[in-house]
């Protein structure tokens, strides 16, 4: 036989391996909103450690791992064509790309986890142990490097399940690891079985108690949701339902903003009025009309809306505290930007070489507000930490705010993500960030879905998806500071970073 026919059945062995750990990747993807298969996606992630175990050096270990990324975030992120798809005559043709590279891109997280863990442990526990360190250490960097994109996290499977108050007391990673050790407990069940017969039933009696501890722990551990009190404030969320190709159409958006008009006007008394991000089509400033009409709508009653707003040459995507007679008293700007979204990263490079300038000084797109800033709206309002579209998705940038706020409010503009998995998986991550700081959350989406999350992470009440309308709601209440408000996320990384050190130095001396 020749050199070239004996490589070639080589060549499809690996080229089949390589779209089984794809599919593997997929079926995990299938654990998140709004599909919430969480055993599949556990018994999923037990595959692929058991892919890893079979990968017998780093640089197979790291295609494994590329390949199961790309296969997982192709499927979680989906969504991300949509924006392109708002005017596909102009960018329809970007949309396969979109996805190819952000799946492919994400998935390099996972190659490095991967390749790491087969460098730190040569196999058996210490190969799985080493796999699951190495995971949740590359979520944490994919929540970080380049501002970051910590969506569909592992441990995000949970976010409508029982075990979702875990997060108050371990946090998103610590949920993502919890995730990935049950997955690990899964693959020895079976992996240690003497027949398949008995590796079936070892690993369906693992997987479901992979799936109900959890939330057993959770009833242990995870405080009452307090009711809302009898004189808690009335607030009405105000969901317009603009579709994005209709929302700036100078014929359409009037309509649109008719309609909050309309809903903001209805009979009750509500003590605050919400309208979600970029409600109007206008840019605000001190004195627009539309501000009058607002607050005529409203009675005088407080309104807090979406707008952008300019400064000079600089553009800006805020939330706006509306007083009596429209008067602006209070301004939050968005400070966490979506990269070549809103702004072009590192933008003013072009201008040193003679090239046109991107940057957000220059006019291109949005510049950054100074931070995370709680707003007093004074009364029984209290104090507020608003949030708006993407900003909800990094628990750093609730943690980081100035004070603990009584509670949050995420506005956003979800028509962009489409009609399915993306405004759904949204939403379950504003309902981890109210779980981890046992703060209720108001949520007001254009096209939904709008909200009403206590502050165990619970959804109280909702306008769904695709529909105009509005909701007067009782403001919850919130918890005290859970562990996890109080001790962050350090603790945990330093933890893994040690365990990373530990495997390290035991396969050095083996």
């Amino acid at each position: 036989m020749s050199d070239t026919a004996a490589v070639r059945p080589a060549r499809r062995l690996a080229g089949a391996r390589f779209a089984v750990a794809i599919a593997c990747g997929a079926v995990a993807g299938l654990g998140q909103a709004p599909f919430g298969l969480i055993p599949l996606a556990i018994a999923a992630f037990a595959v692929a450690l058991g892919l890893l175990h079979r990968a017998g050096t780093v640089r197979r270990a790291a295609w494994v791992g590329f390949a199961i990324g790309t296969g997982y975030f192709a499927t979680t992120l989906h969504w991300i064509v949509e924006p392109f798809l708002v005017d596909v005559q102009r960018h329809g043709w970007m949309a396969p790309f979109g996805l190819f590279f952000s799946a492919t891109g994400f998935a390099l997280f996972w190659t490095a986890a991967f390749a790491a863990a087969r460098a730190l442990a040569r196999g058996g526990w210490r190969l799985s142990a080493a796999w699951v360190v190495a995971m949740t250490l590359a979520e944490v960097a994919r929540a970080k490097v380049l501002t970051g994109f910590p969506w569909a996290m592992p441990g995000y499977v949970w976010s409508d399940s029982g075990a979702l108050p875990l997060a108050g007391w371990i946090g998103p990673f610590g949920v993502t690891l919890m995730t990935l050790v049950l997955a690990a407990i899964v693959h020895a069940a079976v992996n240690r079985a003497p027949s398949p017969a008995v590796a079936a039933g070892a690993g369906a009696v693992a997987l479901a108690a992979a799936w109900t501890a959890p939330v057993g722990l959770s009833r242990l551990v995870a405080p009452v949701p307090p009711q809302p009190a009898a004189d808690a404030p009335l607030i009405r969320l105000v969901q317009p339902n603009a579709p994005q190709d209709e929302k700036w159409d100078r014929e359409r958006a009037p309509v649109f903003f008719r309609r909050q008009l309309d809903f903001t006007a209805q009979p009750g008394n509500p003590e605050l009025v919400i309208w979600p991000e970029t409600a109007i089509p206008y840019l605000a400033e001190a004195g627009h009309p539309a501000f009058e009409r607002i607050a005529e709508a409203a009675g005088d009653r407080p309104v807090i809306l979406g707008a952008q707003r300019t400064d000079g040459r600089r553009y800006f995507n805020s939330a706006f505290v509306l007083g009596p007679s429209g008067r602006i008293t209070a301004r939050y700007d968005k400070h966490h930007l979506v990269p070549f979204g809103e702004y072009v990263p590192l933008g003013s490079l072009g201008s040193w070489i003679g090239l046109p300038s991107f940057a957000a000084d220059d006019g291109f797109g949005f510049s950054p507000g100074p931070g995370p800033q709680v707003l007093d709206l004074g009364g029984g309002l209290g104090d507020v930490l608003p949030l708006i579209c993407y900003e909800a998705i990094f628990p750093r940038d609730v943690a980081g705010a100035p004070r603990r706020a009584d509670w949050m409010l995420q506005l956003t503009n979800d028509a962009w993500f489409g009609t399915f998995a993306g405004p759904q998986q949204h939403l379950a991550q504003a309902r981890f960030r109210a779980a981890e700081q046992g703060l209720p959350m108001l949520r007001v989406a254009n096209t939904g879905i709008s909200a009403v999350i206590d502050a165990t992470g619970a959804v109280s009440d909702q306008i769904p998806l695709g529909e105009a309308g509005y909701r007067d709601v009782r403001l919850p209440q919130p918890l005290p500071p859970t562990p996890y408000a109080r001790s962050g996320d350090w603790p945990l990384i330093a933890l893994l970073l040690l365990a990373a050190g530990g495997l390290a130095l035991v396969r050095r001396r083996a």
